[in-house]
């Protein structure tokens, strides 16, 4: 959670901090105020760390320029992933494959603001008819 604090996003510092509230209540429709601001992830897919203990927990870095990906699916090639990269409006500066995986890449974006949009927007990105990609922060440069 500190990794995040103080990050720009969207051209805005964002702050994070640790709820005084022990629990969070969901709005009761998401119609309501906020209802749209405020999501559980608890069970959902995109939330890679709900297993205590898995490798995800060993692999939390703090943003940076680089980024890891993973779960590329064999159709994917390094243009397809560099344009997919660069829609996010961020410089995509260098791409790697890893050389004896090709489902894993690292990618460096102009910026860690870039590197942090292109997070947001590139994780869970559908590559093919059942490859979901990816991403974090890398503490490995190219």
């Amino acid at each position: 959670m500190s990794h995040l604090d103080k990050v720009k996003v969207w051209g805005k510092q964002i702050r994070v901090a640790a709820s005084k509230h022990p629990v969070v209540q969901m709005p009761k429709d998401s119609q309501s105020e906020g209802g749209n601001l405020t999501k559980d992830f608890t069970n959902s897919p995109l939330h890679r760390f709900k297993k205590k203990g898995s490798k995800n927990y060993q692999n939390i870095y703090a943003p940076s320029g680089t980024l890891h990906l993973s779960n590329i699916p064999p159709t994917a090639s390094e243009e397809d992933l560099k344009e997919a990269f660069a829609q996010t409006g961020g410089e995509v500066k260098h791409f790697k494959f890893f050389p004896k995986d090709r489902k894993m890449a690292l990618i460096e974006m102009g910026s860690i603001e870039e590197s942090v949009t292109a997070l947001i927007e590139m994780h869970n990105y559908q590559l093919g008819d059942s490859s979901h990609l990816r991403v974090s922060f890398s503490k490995s440069t190219i």
